[in-house]
């Protein structure tokens, strides 16, 4: 077992483009792969209701499985238990699944009702970066989720620290978006994938600071991913409530929602400003 530290950021249209321009980046890509995902959940989404996520992934002629428990933080910023093995022919290793911890909780019953839900397919072009404060791996990741005969697309970008200061993950951040649109992104990839199986999104309510904000971004991540207007309200009305207890950030955050090209730069700036200093209280 390994704890996963991550920052997760969905780009704006011209956000991959602007990304391959930054210095940081310049000197051309580690390592490029195409990713196949299968993500696995029970008929009724008791591993959602649990808050993990497992998926078999195959890059090259490897597989590898994965299971993700529910992560803490928010903000684009989240820490999680990830347990990741080899597996042979692309099938699920049931028998490893059943040794841990998270798995056993939930019982043989729901072992044997594992099924693929869903799938995520993409490039991936990964940098490494040996920063004065970590070593952080910068991954873009372009490609679509599908399932149940719908599909939406991939743009994002992800942050993981391999060693050091876990700030470093902001500083990083806030130096790409000074050039390129970005915003913290709260869903991941298997999130999006059963919101798109279901039709549904499911948000909290909560009532700390960090929940409003986590609320609101979940709300973009669902705007990004249906188009409902809807969602983009909700997320000004999360930002709102946010705004009238003092956050300044909050309210210029809401007052760009009401833009329709309200996803720039200083959209990125402000929204990284803003959950790192919640993130840090």
């Amino acid at each position: 077992m390994s704890h996963e530290i991550e920052m997760k950021l969905a780009l704006g249209e011209t956000g991959p483009e602007r990304l391959l321009q930054h210095p940081f980046l310049r000197s051309g890509v580690d390592e490029a792969q195409r990713l196949a995902n299968t993500y696995f959940d029970t008929p009724a989404g008791e591993l959602e209701t649990a808050r993990m996520a497992l998926r078999l992934r195959r890059r090259n002629d490897d597989w590898v499985q994965t299971l993700k428990t529910s992560g803490e933080g928010s903000g684009g910023y989240s820490r999680r238990r990830e347990w990741e093995w080899p597996v042979a022919g692309g099938s699920l290793d049931r028998t490893g699944l059943a040794a841990l911890p998270p798995m056993a909780a939930l019982g043989e019953e729901v072992l044997a009702r594992l099924e693929p839900r869903f799938a995520t397919d993409f490039e991936r072009r990964a940098w490494h970066l040996e920063l004065a404060e970590a070593t952080i791996e910068v991954a873009l990741d372009q490609g679509e989720i599908r399932a149940a005969g719908r599909r939406v697309p991939i743009h994002e970008l992800e942050l993981e620290l391999k060693d050091g200061d876990p700030q470093a993950l902001w500083s990083l951040a806030l130096a790409f978006a000074e050039t390129v649109p970005l915003r913290p992104a709260d869903a991941s990839k298997a999130v999006r994938g059963s919101a798109l199986l279901s039709g549904q999104w499911k948000l909290p309510e909560g009532t700390a600071e960090n929940e409003r904000l986590h609320r609101a971004i979940l709300a973009l991540d669902a705007f990004t991913d249906t188009g409902d207007d809807a969602w983009k309200a909700t997320a000004r009305e999360a930002l709102e409530v946010l705004a009238a207890e003092g956050n300044a950030e909050a309210s210029q955050l809401a007052a760009m929602l009401e833009r329709a090209d309200w996803l720039d730069l200083d959209f990125g700036r402000t929204s990284l400003r803003l959950a790192h200093r919640l993130a840090s209280s």
